[in-house]
C-alpha cells in the first residue's frame, strides 16, 4: 500500500482544539498515525510498556520530551522512542506542527506523571 506522507489515510481518532489525530490501521501489527499539533499546544505525555515508537516530523518546529530529555524538533527529524519511555510533543510556535509516527499494536497508553 502507498500513501502520501501528508495524507496517510485512516480514521480520525481525535479532532479538537489541541490536535487532529488520524490512525491508519491497514496493517495487522503496526499503526501509522499522523498528528497535526496546533499552535501553543502539547500532546498528552504517555508511555507504553513493551512497545517502541518512531516519530517523523514533516512540517513545523517544536519540542519533544523523551524520558527526562527535552530537545527541539523540526521538519526532517526522526525520533526513536525506546520501550516504556515517557514521551510528549510540544508546539510553542504560532504554526501547526505535523508529524507521523509508527508503533506496534493498538493504542493502550498508560499516562504517567512526568517530574
Amino acid at each position: 500500500m502507498k500513501f502520501n506522507i501528508t495524507d496517510i489515510g485512516g480514521e480520525v481518532v481525535k479532532d479538537n482544539e489541541t490536535y487532529l489525530l488520524r490512525d491508519n490501521l491497514t496493517l495487522n501489527n503496526l499503526v501509522l498515525s499522523s498528528t497535526t499539533l496546533h499552535p501553543k499546544k502539547e500532546t498528552n505525555g504517555h508511555s507504553h510498556e513493551g512497545k517502541e515508537e518512531i516519530y517523523y516530523f514533516i512540517k513545523g518546529n517544536g519540542e519533544m520530551v523523551v524520558r527526562y530529555d527535552i530537545f527541539e524538533v523540526k521538519a526532517g527529524d526522526v525520533v526513536m522512542i525506546p520501550d516504556g519511555a515517557f514521551h510528549q510533543v510540544q508546539n510553542p510556535t504560532d504554526k501547526d506542527l505535523y508529524f507521523v509516527c509508527v508503533f506496534d499494536g493498538s493504542r493502550d497508553y498508560t499516562k504517567k506523571d512526568f517530574k
